[in-house]
C-alpha cells in the first residue's frame, strides 16, 4: 500500500500529492495517461457501490418478485445464501481489482488473461457484456425510481390514480435525464456525493427498521415462527424451484459492486481503495437487508395476497400503508424516492465510464465521439449522455407489459455475470505467470477456491436469471432478460465480423494513449498541485519504489 512507503512527517497535502503520482504511475504500466483526478477516497469509492445497491428502495423495488415464492421463509433465508456467494465473487473481483485498477476493468483484465489467439474477441463480447450491464442496471434503478413516485401519487389519491405504462415511461424519461445532468458535474461534486449518499442509505434504513417494529398495529405483527419459516408460494414453482427463484432479490439488490472498478483512475490508492469498497458495500448491504427483510415479515400480517394485488402496485408501500398509515406512509415512502433516485445518479456515475473506457479503445460505434473529457468539468461528458440514451432505449421494454419489466432488472444482473465469470474463469486456468498479485491478494490457496466457488455461483444464477417468473409459463408471462442479452450479442458478434467495417479489422483490444500527446495528463493540467513534491529527490525515489513494488512484488507488502 502507498502508504506504508511513503516517508513518515510529510504534510497531508505532500503526502495524497505522492499517492496521486503513484497511482498515475501505476497507471502509466498498463498503458494509459491519468485523465481524471483522483477525487475518490476509500470511503468514497465503497460509497459508490453501497449507494447503488440502496437496499431498502432496491428491496422495496424487488419485493415482488421474491414474495410470491416462498413467503417469509424465502425472503429471509435465499438472501442470506445467496449475499455467501455474492460476497465470495466480490472477493474474487478484487484479486483483479487490485492487480490491475483501471477503469476498463473486467474487459482489459479479460485482454491480459486470455490466451492471444481469442482475446481480442473475448475482450470485445466482455466490454459489451459490461457496457450492457451497466446501461441496463441505470434503467432498472430508474424504472423503479418513476414507479415508486407513481406509487406515491396513489397513496395520497387513496388508489383513485393508478399509472399507465406511458405515465411510467415519461416519469422514467424525466429521473434519466436528471441524472445525466449530475453526472456530467466536475468529479470533485460527484465524489462528496457518495458521502451524502451512504449516510441517506444507512439512516433510511434504519428508520425503516425502527418504524415498522414500533408503529405496526397488532394485527399485522407476526410470531417468530411464521417471520422466519412461514410458506407462501403462488409462482407455480415447487418449494424448491421457488426458493432458487427468490434469490433473485439479493441478486438484483447486492449488485453492480464492479461500479467500484469503473472509478478506478478517479480513485485515490486504487490498488487497495477498489477492492476494499467492492467487499466492504456487499457485507453491509446484506447485513442492513437482512434487518430490513426480518422486520417485514414480523411486521406485515399473514394475506400476502392482499399486499401482491393491492391497488397501491407496490408491496413494500403497502406494507408501510397499513403499519404507518397514510401519512407516515408517505413520509418514509418519500425518502425511499429520494434513496433510489441517488442510487441512479451513483449507477449513472459508474456507467458513464464504463463508456468511456470502452471508448477510449474504440470498441463502441461512435468511439470518437464518445471518447471525450469535457475541458470545463474534467468529466467524460458524451459518455455520460451516450450511457443515458442507450438506457432510454432499454425503458421502451416497460411499454409491453411487466414481464418486460423484469428484463431490464434480469439484464444488469446477466451482463454483470458473464463480466464477471469471464476473467475469473480465465485467472484460474491460465498460467500463474499471466496474473501478477496486488497488495490486495487472497493468497494463493484461498484465491483460487473463493475463485471457483464464484464461477460455480455466476453460471448459476445466470441461468435462473432466465427461468419464466411463473408456471405454466405463457406468453405474459415470458422472460425476454434471454432474448434481449442474445440480440445484444449478435449485434457485438455482427458488429465484430461484419467485413471491412467490423471490429475484427480494427480492435486491437485496450490501446495505450501514452504517447498521445493530444491527451494532456490530468497532473499536467493542475498547476502546483501535484508537481509540486516532485522536487524532492527523496520522495520520487520513495514513489519509484512504491510503483516497481505494485508492479512486481506486491506479494513482499503481506
Amino acid at each position: 500500500m502507498a502508504n506504508d512507503i511513503i516517508p513518515a512527517g510529510l504534510s497531508k497535502s505532500k503526502r495524497d500529492a505522492l499517492i496521486a503520482n503513484a497511482d498515475a504511475e501505476l497507471l502509466a504500466t498498463l498503458g494509459y495517461k491519468q485523465e481524471f483526478k483522483r477525487e475518490f477516497s476509500r470511503l468514497e469509492v465503497f460509497g459508490i457501490a453501497f449507494s447503488i445497491m440502496g437496499v431498502a428502495p432496491s428491496i422495496a423495488a424487488t419485493l415482488t418478485y421474491a414474495m410470491p415464492c416462498g413467503g417469509p421463509l424465502s425472503m429471509v433465508w435465499s438472501w442470506l445464501v445467496a449475499s455467501f456467494f455474492i460476497a465470495l465473487t466480490g472477493l474474487a473481483l478484487g484479486d483483479l481489482a487490485s492487480s490491475m485498477p483501471t477503469s476498463g476493468g473486467l474487459y482489459f483484465w479479460t485482454f491480459s488473461l486470455c490466451p492471444k489467439y481469442c482475446r481480442r474477441l473475448t475482450c470485445w463480447l466482455v466490454g459489451y457484456a459490461n457496457t450492457l450491464s451497466t446501461t441496463s442496471a441505470v434503467a432498472s434503478i430508474d424504472w423503479g425510481c418513476a414507479q415508486m413516485i407513481l406509487a406515491a401519487a396513489s397513496i395520497t389519491t387513496d388508489g383513485a390514480f393508478s399509472a399507465s405504462n406511458w405515465q411510467v415511461l415519461l416519469t422514467y424519461y424525466a429521473v434519466l435525464l436528471c441524472h445525466a445532468c449530475i453526472t456530467s458535474i466536475g468529479t470533485r461534486a460527484l465524489a462528496r456525493l457518495q458521502t451524502f449518499a451512504i449516510t441517506l442509505n444507512a439512516a433510511l434504513a434504519a428508520a425503516v427498521i425502527i418504524s415498522l417494529c414500533t408503529a405496526t398495529p397488532g394485527e399485522y405483527r407476526n410470531s417468530a415462527k411464521y417471520a422466519l419459516t412461514g410458506w407462501y408460494n403462488v409462482s407455480g414453482y415447487t418449494g424448491g424451484g421457488a426458493f432458487l427463484l427468490s434469490m433473485l432479490m439479493a441478486a438484483w439488490t447486492i449488485a453492480s459492486y464492479d461500479s467500484c472498478v469503473h472509478i478506478s483512475e478517479e480513485a485515490s490508492n486504487a490498488a487497495t481503495a477498489v477492492p476494499l469498497g467492492i467487499f466492504a458495500s456487499i457485507v453491509l448491504a446484506a447485513l442492513i437487508g437482512m434487518g430490513i427483510l426480518i422486520s417485514i415479515t414480523f411486521n406485515m400480517g399473514t394475506n400476502l395476497d392482499a399486499i401482491i394485488n393491492s391497488s397501491v402496485g407496490q408491496p413494500m408501500a403497502t406494507i408501510f400503508l397499513n403499519s404507518l398509515g397514510k401519512e407516515g406512509c408517505l413520509a418514509i415512502w418519500t425518502f425511499v424516492i429520494i434513496t433510489q433516485f441517488f442510487m441512479g445518479a451513483s449507477m449513472s456515475l459508474a456507467s458513464s465510464r464504463q463508456v468511456f473506457a470502452f471508448s477510449r479503445d474504440g470498441a463502441l460505434p461512435f468511439s470518437g465521439w464518445i471518447y471525450k473529457i469535457n475541458n470545463y468539468t474534467l468529466t467524460p461528458v458524451n459518455p455520460a449522455w451516450f450511457s443515458t440514451l442507450i438506457s432510454a432505449l432499454l425503458g421502451l421494454l416497460g411499454l409491453i407489459n411487466e414481464a418486460a419489466v423484469s428484463a431490464i432488472f434480469a439484464l444488469s444482473v446477466i451482463g454483470a455475470a458473464i463480466a464477471y465469470f469471464i476473467p475469473i474463469f480465465l485467472r484460474l486456468i491460465g498460467p500463474k505467470e499471466n496474473f501478477k498479485p496486488g497488495p490486495w491478494y487472497l493468497g494463493d490457496f484461498w484465491s483460487p477456491v473463493i475463485g471457483w466457488v464464484s464461477c460455480a455461483y455466476l453460471i448459476f444464477i445466470s441461468v435462473i436469471l432466465c427461468m419464466p417468473s411463473a408456471l405454466p409459463a405463457v406468453a405474459e408471462d415470458m422472460n425476454y432478460a434471454s432474448l434481449v442479452t442474445g440480440a445484444v450479442f449478435i449485434f457485438a458478434l455482427v458488429w465484430y465480423y461484419i467485413p471491412h467495417y467490423g471490429g475484427s479489422n480494427w480492435f486491437t483490444g485496450p490501446k495505450s494513449n501514452i504517447d498521445d500527446d493530444s491527451i494532456p495528463n490530468i497532473n499536467e493540467r493542475e498547476e502546483g498541485e501535484v508537481h509540486s513534491v516532485g522536487s524532492d529527490k527523496d520522495q520520487i525515489k520513495q514513489q519509484t519504489q512504491f510503483v516497481e513494488v505494485q508492479k512486481y512484488d506486491t506479494r513482499e507488502l503481506e
